[in-house]
C-alpha cells in the first residue's frame, strides 16, 4: 500500500507530512560515534528541506505553507492535516524530557494527525522509548529509523556506526512499545550489486509487521559531502535511470501486501546535487515505476 492511500484510509482526508526541526544532532557528528555523519549525509542531516529552528509554532506555520499548495481545493484550510515530521538529523539524541516537552506540543495543535520522528537505532534509550509510547497515546507516533542496507561491509565504508544487530534490537524494543516503525534504505550505495540491494529488501520484508513501512531512495551525491570526496576522486557506478526504476519495481514486489511504503524516490537539494541529475524528475522516476509494476 502506497503512503497516499494509507494516511487517507487512516485518517480519513489527505494528508501531508511538514519537517520541522528538534535541535538535536547525531553521535555520528559530534563525535561521540564519528565526526561529519553518515558518508552520504549532506550538513543539513538529511533535511535539507525542513523549516528553520524557530519556535515550533513559527516552524509549523512555514512549513504548512510550503505544502498547502499540494491539497485540493475542495479541503477546507481548517480541514487540513499535517504529519510533523522531525526530519534533521538525529531526533532522539537528546533530553528525553526536553524532546518530550517539544513533541507534546507539536501533537497538541488540532491540525497534526500524526508526530514521525527520525532517528538512529542506537539512540533509544529507555526514557525515550517510554515518552514516545506515551505520546503514542494520545496521536499515533511513527519512528524512522535509517538503515540504508544490511551489509556490514559497505555499512562501515559509509560509516554508518552502529551493526544491524543495534538495529534488530530497536525494532523489536519499539515495536513492543507499540510504536509504528519505518525503515530507509539507500540504493546504489557504493559496491553493491542488485542483488545486494535485493536482499536488504528481503530482510525488511521480513521482518513485517514489526517493520510497518519503508522508505526507498537512489543514492545522492552532494556537495560538501565525504562521499562526494570519495567520487570526485574515484567515481564509482551508479545506477541509470532505467536500472533504478526496474530494481524498485522488482523491490515492491518482494514487500508484504501490509507494508505501507512511504518513498520510491527522494527529493535532492538541486544546489547540493552532483550526481545522479536524473532525480531531479521525481515525476518521471515515479510514473515509470508504475509502468514497470503495471507491465511485470
Amino acid at each position: 500500500m502506497i503512503l497516499s492511500d494509507y494516511l487517507k484510509k487512516t485518517f480519513g482526508t489527505k494528508v501531508y507530512k511538514i519537517s520541522l526541526q528538534s535541535g538535536c544532532t547525531c553521535p555520528n557528528r559530534d563525535g561521540t560515534i564519528g565526526r561529519g555523519g553518515c558518508s552520504f549525509c549532506s550538513a543539513g542531516g538529511s533535511g535539507d528541506f525542513a523549516a528553520p529552528l524557530l519556535p515550533l509554532k513559527e516552524q509549523i506555520a512555514a512549513a504548512k505553507e510550503k505544502v498547502d499548495g499540494k491539497f485540493p481545493k475542495s479541503i477546507d484550510p481548517k480541514d487540513r492535516r499535517y504529519i510533523a515530521y522531525f526530519q534533521s538529523y538525529t531526533n532522539t539524541y537528546g533530553d528525553p524530557e526536553r524532546l518530550g516537552k517539544l513533541y507534546e506540543e507539536a501533537i497538541s495543535f488540532p491540525e497534526i494527525a500524526a508526530l514521525s520522528v527520525a532517528t538512529r537505532p542506537d539512540c533509544l534509550p529507555d526514557p525515550m522509548l517510554r515518552m514516545l509510547a506515551g505520546l503514542n497515546e494520545k496521536k499515533p507516533v511513527w519512528v524512522e529509523l535509517g538503515l540504508q542496507t544490511i551489509h556490514e561491509r559497505t555499512a562501515q565504508r559509509i560509516g554508518r556506526g552502529y551493526k544491524n544487530d543495534v538495529f534488530l534490537d530497536a525494532v523489536d524494543r519499539l515495536y513492543d512499545a507499540g510504536l509504528t516503525v519505518i525503515v530507509h534504505i539507500i540504493f546504489s550505495l557504493p559496491g553493491e550489486s542488485r542483488e545486494d540491494m535485493l536482499q536488504t529488501v528481503r530482510f525488511l520484508a521480513g521482518l513485517w509487521p514489526k517493520v510497518s513501512g519503508i522508505k526507498i531512495q537512489m543514492l545522492q551525491i552532494l556537495e560538501g559531502t565525504k562521499m562526494a570526496a570519495e567520487y570526485k576522486k574515484s567515481p564509482f557506478h551508479m545506477l541509470t535511470f532505467s536500472q533504478y526504476c526496474s530494481l524498485t519495481a522488482q523491490a515492491v514486489k518482494l514487500l508484504p501486501e501490509g507494508m505501507v511504503i512511504h518513498r520510491l524516490t527522494g527529493d535532492p537539494p538541486r544546489r547540493l546535487l552532483i550526481a545522479p541529475k536524473w532525480c531531479t524528475d521525481k515525476k518521471r522516476v515515479l510514473n515509470t515505476i508504475h509502468k514497470e509494476l503495471l507491465e511485470g
